[in-house]
C-alpha cells in the first residue's frame, strides 16, 4: 500500500502542527522540483499556499533521493 505524501502545515489558530492538502510552489523548486515534475510524481500541489516550510522542503529532497536510488 503506497503512503500518501502530505506536508505539514502551521497553523496559528490551533497553534500546532497539522497535515497540508499539498506543498507550496516556492517549496517545489526550492526542493528542484517543477510542477510538471511534482504531478508526475504525484506530489500533491496546493496553488493557494505561498509559505515554504523547511521540514516539507527536506521531506521533498528525502523523497526525490530514493527515487534516485531506485532509478538507479
Amino acid at each position: 500500500m503506497r503512503r500518501e505524501i502530505s506536508p505539514i502545515v502551521k497553523s496559528p489558530l490551533l497553534r500546532r502542527d497539522r497535515r497540508g492538502r499539498g506543498f507550496s510552489r516556492r517549496e517545489l523548486e526550492t526542493a528542484g522540483l517543477t510542477l510538471e515534475e511534482a504531478k508526475k510524481l504525484g506530489i500533491p500541489i496546493d496553488k493557494r499556499r505561498k509559505s515554504a516550510y523547511q521540514e516539507n522542503i527536506q521531506l521533498l529532497k528525502n523523497i526525490l533521493r530514493k527515487l534516485e536510488e531506485k532509478s538507479s
